[in-house]
């Protein structure tokens, strides 16, 4: 019993599973679950990995990643756990739902691990923040972190800081895409065609996220370098604050962190 389990076959799923085989492991130290034959045959068939049952993959793993709805965990632990062997890793990518959760579902002595992950592991950039159980040590985190950085990056934080990380980085790449939306359709209203708007938006949005990792800089000096006394970007920007724009960012972020907890606490 040696192999990593990947519970779940969706989009997080399938993207920590390409990451993994794009790394150190191979398909014979992973394994997959998927309930529809037409997609365990598609998962197969592109892959090279073994699609699962739930039963059967924890029977065989070490480590076992739960990739699954929120929604969903309840019934997944309770089909697992018969099988669950005490001494296994168990690392959950559910959203709101606590180690305790899982802990006290699970074999007395798991050790689990809560990450929260977001979407741009499926181009290898992810963000991934991981919290450790009760039964956590050094070494289980290591192993946890050295999954999720096959498809991007890992911070550590207290397990209280879960809500705050999830309306930063978990919500966070829809409101860059949100951003990105409004400056193609401005680029369009101001006579742009758009797919040059599109363009233009996607790219500097790249190129200025590219610049706060290469330089280090903060994005307040980024920002001053960009915005020359009365020209066109301090224009804009004066808008911006007119309407608040911050201030509504602040209050977005803190709606979202307060929803994480929202649902945490149903479960």
């Amino acid at each position: 019993m040696s192999a990593t389990a990947v519970f779940g076959a969706g989009v997080m799923g399938e993207a920590l599973l390409t990451g993994l085989l794009r790394g150190r492991w191979s398909t014979e130290d992973l394994v997959i679950t998927e309930k529809r034959p037409e997609r365990a045959t598609q998962l197969r068939a592109k892959h090279g990995v073994q699609v699962l049952s739930n039963i059967d993959a924890a029977k065989v793993a070490s480590t076992l990643v739960l990739v699954v709805k929120p929604q969903d965990m309840a019934a997944l632990l309770e089909e697992i756990t018969p099988f669950v062997d005490p001494a296994s890793l168990v690392v959950s990518l559910a959203a709101g739902i606590t180690t305790e959760f899982i802990e006290s579902r699970l074999p007395e002595g798991v050790a689990v691990v809560r990450v929260m992950p977001n979407t741009p592991a499926l181009v290898d950039q992810g963000m991934a923040a991981i919290s450790a159980g009760k039964k956590c040590d050094e070494q289980h985190l290591d192993a946890a972190e050295e999954l999720l950085a096959a498809v991007g990056k890992v911070v550590r934080v207290p397990e209280s800081q879960q809500d705050a990380v999830t309306a930063i980085s978990g919500s966070g790449p829809a409101y860059i895409f949100y951003i990105v939306e409004a400056m193609i359709e401005a680029g369009v209203l101001l006579g742009l065609p758009r797919v040059t708007a599109t363009e233009l938006a996607v790219q500097t949005v790249y190129g200025s996220a590219t610049m706060l990792v290469e330089t280090g800089e903060h994005p307040t000096v980024l920002r001053e370098n960009v915005t020359s006394p009365a020209g066109t970007t301090a224009a804009a920007l004066r808008e911006l604050d007119d309407h608040k724009v911050r201030a509504a960012f602040l209050r977005a972020i803190e709606a979202a962190r307060d929803r994480s907890a929202e649902l945490g606490s149903q479960h």
